[in-house]
């Protein structure tokens, strides 16, 4: 029951596997069968008894089907027969057809073949063709490189580098040619950095060597920008020239002409003007940035050009051993200095980063520091006036240029300031020996003039204004002798070169008035007050120069106050300004007059010496010789001489030196009596010695110099009288009696000068004693004497413990 269970399970299931083997795809069998096998056990067998009787199926139904079919097979066959002969026939035409067909394609084949040939060919052609038309344009563009390399067009040939790389090698990099060039194209980058870096220093070298060249084509055209405002300057003060110079040493024709000379020079040069631009051939260094730029390397190159540029800086910095000694050394200095920032500033401007402002300013700041040393060093050295004022020119126009560019100037203009006190220093040395060579050449005597021509000549030179000396007829005399007006002229010149310095300093007609009247003051108070003191001690000097002196010092005193006006109206200041600056003059002459006055009282009291040094007394002489010693009326005459020339100096002058020389007088004759040397004195010679006093006195009297009241002038031989008409009266009595009071009639003789003369007189032992007749007639006097010296000596001794 099993058994047939199962069977009757599994036959459905075969039918359906054969359904599937006969519907299905042969590739698909094989899972099929692989599902009977994995059936039943028995399961194959029945499959195939199943599959056995399937197919006898198959095979009936095939059978009945060509029983079917089996007379249209005959039919078809009998068909067959009938046209194989017909087929026979057809094959021979056929054949015969193909040969005849083949034998007239031969000529088509041969040219078909021909024709395919060409077709390749064509094909090729084509290919290479376009090939080729991809290569020529790296070749093209590799030999335009090989051309620009040999016109040295470096900065075209990297661009070209750069179009090759990106553009054309890609395309034919397979090419065995391309790699060739791909592998040239470092080598021929690192040429064109040599020789552009052999290019840059080339241009280094020539930049160094044309640096002045540029600097003073710069500067050229920095002063020709300022030469026409200074030119309208001169102008507005040439009146002020001619009003104050008249006819002087720069008449206002000579100022005309430079005038005229400059406008023509002006001209000349406008012709010429050249720009850096025309001097200097930068294409090198913007050929080397540009190189370098785009060979990524900008900042090895601008480091180069830097440290480059700073080695020349420091070499173009470094002055001649000798640049002080001529102008030509200083203009080379700046010229090449300008030259250099000059180029630094086109640098800076035209292109991007390879120099900075910082980094200009950075060394302009050190070469400022370094240019001011050397110009304070160098400078020091001048001692010509000239050289430092051309030295201050071309500071100035060193200093304009360089601000035209934009660079600080500032200190240049301080250290003017400096040059300048040094310039004054070498005017003030050269005037000292303008004025001793005047002084030298003076005579100390009043100028004369004989004729109106004359007298308007000296007017011309010297403001002077006299109303009675213009009434007097000619001939005629000036008070002042020659050296005045010179040394007003030259104190004038002296301003001019001052104000030469002063000029183009940027500064205010205020501030030059008052530079001017600083200089003009050191000129007067220093080297014309120097000046004149060394001249007023000099040996030869004597007294009638040194009153002249004096007179000469009092007119350019007075004209003080017409240099100011001159140094107002020469910085064009007006009227109504207060200066805090005034000229001292008055200040420098009235010194210079004292000292002239103190050299006359010296020399004048000197004179008096000599005359009485040759004094001759005979002090042991018993009878006087009735007259005036000879030397004593030598000295009056001369005094009276003297003091007649003395009428040209002012009032109190004059009676000072007479006052001072009778004094001296009076002092040497006392001297003279009380000399330690001189032993013993006689009556006769104090008689002799009386008479001296007493024309010493008339000459007093007589009034030498006038203004004196009364007989103020006596008075300085009062010592003298008194101590003479003591022992002249032997008036001991009243001289001891009224000894210390106010009203003694003795008053001026000292206890101390009267014992010592005394003692002189005292001996009787010696011939010419004066006492020796007293000793014979009367020995009461003798004792007298005695009495009289003791008492003297009491008074002398009071007077010493009362010290």
């Amino acid at each position: 029951m099993a058994e047939s269970g199962e069977g009757v399970g599994t036959v459905p299931e075969h039918e359906r596997i054969l359904q599937e083997i006969e519907s299905t795809d042969t590739a698909c069998v094989g899972p099929t069968l692989r599902s009977v096998y994995d059936d039943q056990p028995n399961a194959h067998k029945k499959f195939m008894e199943k599959l056995d009787a399937c197919i006898r199926n198959h095979d009936k139904e095939i059978e009945k089907m060509c029983n079917f079919h089996h007379q249209g097979f005959v039919d078809a066959i009998t068909e067959l027969l009938k046209v194989r002969t017909d087929a026979e026939k057809l094959k021979v035409q056929v054949t015969d057809t193909n040969r005849r067909f083949q034998d007239a394609g031969k000529e088509v084949i041969v040219q078909t073949e021909d024709i395919i040939r060409c077709r390749i060919q064509q094909r090729n052609i084509t290919t290479v063709v376009e090939k080729l038309q991809l290569c020529l344009p790296v070749l093209e563009m590799y030999s335009k490189l090989k051309e620009q390399m040999n016109a040295k067009r470096y900065y075209s040939a990297l661009k070209t580098m750069e179009q090759l790389e990106n553009v054309y090698f890609p395309r034919v990099s397979q090419y065995r040619f391309c790699q060739l060039m791909i592998e040239n194209l470092p080598k021929l980058r690192e040429d064109i950095k040599e020789i552009s870096m052999s290019d840059l220093k080339d241009f280094l070298e020539s930049i160094r060597k044309h640096s002045d060249k540029i600097g003073e084509t710069a500067m050229k055209q920095a002063q020709q920008q300022k030469t026409f405002s200074v030119v309208l300057q001169k102008q507005n003060n040439l009146k002020f020239v001619k009003k104050m110079y008249n006819n002087d040493s720069i008449p206002g024709g000579r100022n005309e002409i430079v005038l005229k000379h400059t406008f023509e020079e002006e001209d000349e040069n406008e012709e010429e003007v050249l720009t850096v631009q025309d001097l200097v051939d930068f294409s090198p260094v913007y050929q080397c940035l540009h190189i370098y730029s785009v060979l990524g390397d900008e900042e090895t190159f601008e480091n180069y050009y830097r440290k480059q540029r700073k080695k020349q800086a420091r070499l173009v910095l470094q002055p001649q051993s000798n640049m002080h000694e001529t102008v030509d050394g200083y203009r080379r200095y700046f010229t090449q200095i300008v030259g250099f920032f000059v180029v630094e500033d086109h640098i800076l401007h035209v292109t991007q980063g390879l120099v900075t402002r910082a980094y200009t300013d950075e060394l302009w700041n050190m070469a400022l520091s370094k240019i001011i040393a050397v110009l304070r060093a160098h400078s020091s050295y001048c001692t010509d006036p000239d050289l430092v004022l051309e030295l201050k020119n071309l500071i100035v126009i060193f200093a304009d240029t360089l601000q035209g560019y934009g660079f600080p100037v500032n200190r240049l203009f301080d250290l003017l300031f400096e040059i300048r006190d040094q310039y004054n220093e070498t005017l003030l040395k050269k005037w000292a020996g303008v004025f001793r060579d005047i002084f030298e050449e003076d005579n100390y005597s009043p100028i004369p003039v004989v004729n109106e021509e004359e007298y308007k000549i000296v007017i011309s030179k010297f403001p002077f204004q006299d109303p009675d000396l213009e009434k007097q007829s000619f001939p005629k005399k000036f008070p002042m002798s020659q050296s005045v007006p010179h040394i007003y002229i030259q104190v004038k010149e002296f301003i001019y070169a001052s104000l030469k310095f002063s000029e183009s300093l940027h500064r205010s007609s205020t501030e030059i008035d008052d530079m001017l009247r600083k200089s003009t003051n050191l000129l007067l108070t220093r080297t014309l007050n120097s000046c004149l003191l060394n001249l007023i001690r000099k040996p030869h000097i004597g007294l009638t120069e040194l009153v002249q002196i004096i007179i000469n010092t009092t007119h350019l005193e007075q004209a003080c106050k017409y240099l100011e006006d001159f140094i107002t109206n020469i910085t064009n200041i007006s009227q109504e300004t207060v200066h805090t600056t005034r000229l001292y003059g008055l200040s420098t002459f009235k010194d210079a007059r004292h000292a002239a006055e103190g050299e006359i009282y010296t020399k004048l009291n000197q004179k008096i010496d000599e005359f009485v040094q040759l004094a001759d007394y005979d002090w042991t002489m018993s009878e006087p010789d009735g007259r005036a010693s000879g030397y004593l009326m030598d000295l009056i005459n001369f005094l009276r001489s003297i003091f007649q020339v003395f009428t040209h100096l002012p009032g109190k002058v004059a009676q000072t030196a007479c006052m001072s020389a009778c004094q001296h007088l009076s002092t040497s004759l006392m001297q003279m009596l009380l000399d330690n040397e001189l032993k013993q004195i006689s009556m006769g010679a104090v008689q002799q010695f009386n008479l001296d006093v007493i024309q010493c006195e008339l000459f007093a009297s007589s009034e030498p110099v006038p203004g004196f009241q009364g007989d103020t002038l006596q008075l300085a031989f009062i010592d003298l009288r008194q101590l003479l008409d003591l022992f002249m009266v032997w008036d001991w009595s009243t001289y001891l009696a009224d000894y210390g009071q106010p009203a003694s009639k003795y008053l001026r003789v000292n206890p101390n000068t009267a014992l010592t003369l005394l003692e002189k007189m005292k001996d009787t032992s010696k011939k010419n004693n004066i006492f020796a007749q007293f000793r014979k007639n009367d020995r009461d006097k003798q004792k007298l004497i005695e009495t009289v010296m003791k008492q003297l000596r009491s008074l002398v001794n009071g007077m010493s413990h009362h010290t």
